[in-house]
């Protein structure tokens, strides 16, 4: 059976000086790029909305996640509210932009994370993670005594602070990250004026890597123990940059990484004020998607969502 190294962490005393290392980064936050600077200890609010508080909107069995996540028992998903990267096209915008969840102490996101397991979930999936990493290491401790120990799977859109990134080495098994442009521009223009996107997301993700390795799965399922997935969601008129996206990963990762496709993008939220936005995929532009992935020799495309 796969032993998450979450646990020896914790045993040998790692995750303890982890945590309180990440707890730092909230009195002048920079938990993400954006490195707001805001006290959130005290209760002020940058550009996530997120306070010192642990907001969290579900939690529950997942089966609409990759394969390799889902197998027969779901992924265990816990949706936490509110977001750092704030895309016009947000499908979730609900939790991500207004915030919408309930706040939670450390000691009721743990035993979330027990119940999950004991529900047969194959992994604790969390979901927009990037600013309250403190608040879920805090109750990972927590879990860790309770007898968690199936794979962490870190869900994120990929805008993250790589030294938040270096001091989960160990702690995530399963680092699942959106690369959602290629082009500094699009990026400021529809995520917040998050400009610097393409070129932080590439450099966390390389990180990613260098710690989990490529996806290792395991028993009669092919369930996912350990390594990166990455997550790509092909955008109207190749907005997202998709023909030098599925390029990079070749050269910069691996024809082996685990890339997911996704064709299931449809205008939401603000999407309606960007005309060349304003519309879901044509199956051209999906083949074509297609078609660029397997000239770029990318071998392990099975995660794919339509």
């Amino acid at each position: 059976m796969h032993r998450p190294s979450y646990i020896s962490l914790e045993r040998n005393g790692v995750l303890a000086r982890r945590e309180r290392e990440l707890r730092d980064f909230l009195r002048s936050c920079a938990l993400c790029p954006r490195g707001c600077g805001v006290d959130r200890l005290k209760g002020e609010i940058g550009a996530c909305r997120s306070t010192a508080e642990l907001k969290i909107y579900s939690a529950g069995p997942h089966f609409g996640e990759e394969s390799p996540l889902v197998g027969r028992g779901g992924s265990g998903t816990i949706f936490f509210s509110h977001c750092n990267l704030l895309c016009c096209f947000c499908q979730n915008w609900e939790i991500n932009h207004r915030g919408d969840g309930v706040i939670h102490s450390a000691d009721q996101l743990a035993n979330m994370m027990l119940r999950l397991q004991n529900q047969g979930c194959h992994n604790i999936n969390l979901v927009t993670p990037t600013h309250v990493v403190p608040q879920i290491v805090k109750a990972l401790r927590l879990a860790i005594e309770m007898g968690l120990t199936i794979p962490l799977v870190y869900n994120t859109g990929g805008y993250d602070n790589i030294e938040i990134i270096r001091l989960l080495d160990g702690i995530v098994d399963i680092y699942l990250p959106d690369f959602k442009y290629q082009d500094s521009a699009m990026a400021a223009k529809y995520s917040a004026d998050a400009k610097d996107y393409p070129k932080v997301a590439a450099a966390v993700i390389r990180e990613m890597r260098n710690q989990t390795g490529d996806l290792q799965t395991g028993g009669p399922f092919g369930i996912a123990r350990r390594g990166l997935m990455i997550r790509h969601l092909v955008q109207p008129n190749n907005i997202a940059g998709t023909d030098r996206f599925v390029q990079w990963v070749r050269s910069a990762l691996s024809s082996k990484t685990f890339v997911n496709l996704m064709k299931q993008y449809h205008p939401a939220f603000r999407a309606f004020n960007y005309p060349e936005i304003a519309r879901r995929v044509t199956e051209e532009e999906w083949q074509q998607a297609l078609s660029w992935a397997k000239d770029a020799g990318l071998s392990r495309l099975d995660g794919m969502r339509g």
